[in-house]
């Protein structure tokens, strides 16, 4: 049995993926001209949810990627992909710390 990791699904970068959060901040808040606190009420959460997420101090959850998607007319598997694509090059980055072996061969 050989399992293979598709690189093409969830490409490995060098450069720091981008924050699902600071997406959000950037592509929406700033063109659209809304205030976190209005952007806030429509996503039906509090303001101190939203502030943390767009300053990249809170992870994206599948919750709060329904909720974007929903208001931005996209898909939560997009924003989903963002923080699994930032969360494997995080722990890569201390790839070398992680202790582990190799299985024995099957045959």
């Amino acid at each position: 049995m050989k399992i293979i990791i598709r690189e093409d699904i969830v490409p490995i970068t060098k450069r720091k993926p981008t924050h699902p959060g600071v997406f959000f901040r950037e592509t929406y808040l700033k063109e659209l001209n809304l205030s976190v606190t209005k952007a806030a009420q429509y996503l039906g959460i509090t303001r101190k949810t939203l502030s943390m997420l767009i300053n990249e101090k809170q992870s994206l959850s599948p919750e709060m990627a329904l909720r974007i998607a929903k208001a931005t007319q996209t898909t939560p598997e997009s924003w989903l992909e963002m923080q699994e694509r930032l969360d494997l090059w995080k722990v890569m980055q201390r790839e070398k710390e992680l202790n582990v072996k190799l299985f024995p061969v099957l045959c």
